[in-house]
């Protein structure tokens, strides 16, 4: 279907969508009311499209402040699934094309090589060496980009199922990677906090509001900070650049989307890049709400109860984040624009201006994942 008859005309800024996406290796993943996609470039350039039912949520997982914790399990496992999936693409195929490339360049010497010992002149060589190698011709010749994207069969899916190897690597690198987020953003603010107590003559740790208040925001500053320097070393990875410009692509897309206009190169480059639904605005928003929730704790707590009592109201925090981003996608007022200022701010860290080739990746991608039944997208 085209992408004028799965989009009507409309005004800008004509409905919200629920549909989101994940920046990927070389690609991005469209998550929709009833399906996910994913389009990712191979070596060759052509863009491999792979489409998934989405799984059946819980009753649970629709229930206000309980949701956001599912939600963002959920999210977590399906995005490593297709980070892992679109790195097999474009690592391995590019692997692959290196090692053809690698053979051709062989089979090319060898072939000159042959030519050089029959041949009675340099003139002769350098003809022969012209006319005999047709891979020199071959490797001239530019790249022809395949525009259509290549649908992944459904036998070749099965044939990709995750081994009993595969989950386990998955399961401990979630665990890993929650235990490394609880020592950087609970364990380390709140010992560094206990370490300035102990090193200052004012008492930090004293019974009161305003230190309870003072330790919290100290906590939450400390955070955001480190958050924001991680985000910045990454950027100048030219790998985790990419990233970000198909997370610009990414954003870019569903605001073309949701202003109603046709899913086109020309449409979509001119939209903005920051989205106020962004998961890097979540984890601000988490972070922030983390500050109000800590005020409760008295500053005075011992370090090892402190952080149990912070671990313990993740939950509490992460459902309030995740209420806070969907009253954001939902509504344009003073409040939400404050509430998002932030993760707007850090999304000029994570989101870059994408190139055409990206964009149609987007393209591919989200047009799997529309509903026929424009309602059942709304936000």
């Amino acid at each position: 279907m085209s992408n004028e008859n799965k989009i009507e005309n409309c005004a800008p800024a004509c409905k919200k969508t629920s549909i989101g996406g994940q920046a990927l290796m070389e690609g991005i993943m469209m998550r929709g009311p009833e399906k996910s996609a994913m389009a990712v470039r191979n070596a060759k350039g052509e863009i491999i499209l792979e489409t998934n039912e989405n799984p059946k949520p819980m009753k649970v997982a629709k229930i206000p402040f309980l949701r956001g914790i599912f939600n963002m399990a959920s999210s977590l496992k399906s995005g490593y699934h297709y980070l892992m999936r679109s790195a097999d693409i474009a690592i391995a195929d590019a692997e692959e094309a290196d090692r053809e490339a690698k053979e051709a360049k062989e089979a090319k010497e060898q072939v000159s090589a042959e030519t050089v010992e029959t041949t009675e002149t340099a003139e002769t060589v350098e003809t022969v060496e012209t006319v005999e190698a047709p891979e020199a011709v071959e490797t001239a010749e530019p790249e022809i980009e395949a525009e259509e994207p290549i649908p992944v069969k459904e036998s070749a899916k099965e044939e990709k199922k995750t081994s009993v190897a595969t989950t386990v690597v998955m399961v401990l690198s979630v665990i890993f990677g929650v235990a490394l987020a609880i020592g950087l953003f609970i364990a380390l603010p709140a010992t560094l906090y206990k370490l300035l107590d102990m090193a200052v003559p004012a008492n930090l740790s004293a019974k009161t509001v305003g230190m309870s208040i003072f330790r919290s925001a100290f906590e939450a500053v400390f955070k955001i900070i480190l958050l924001v320097l991680y985000m910045l070393a990454v950027s100048r990875m030219k790998e985790i650049r990419r990233v970000f410009m198909y997370h610009g692509a990414e954003h870019k897309t569903i605001f073309c989307y949701e202003a109603g206009l046709p899913l086109t190169v020309d449409n979509i480059r001119t939209q903005r890049r920051f989205h106020p639904r962004c998961g890097t605005s979540f984890l601000i928003l988490v972070l922030l709400d983390s500050f109000f929730l800590g005020i409760f704790i008295p500053a005075s707590t011992a370090l090892w109860l402190r952080i149990i009592l912070l671990i313990v109201r993740l939950p509490l925090t992460i459902g309030i984040g995740y209420e806070l981003i969907k009253l954001a996608g939902r509504k344009d007022n003073a409040f939400t624009r404050i509430i998002s200022a932030p993760g707007v701010w850090l999304q000029h860290i994570t989101t870059v201006e994408p190139d055409d080739d990206m964009i149609k990746c987007a393209i591919a991608a989200m047009n799997e994942v529309i509903p026929e039944d424009k309602t059942k997208d709304n936000w």
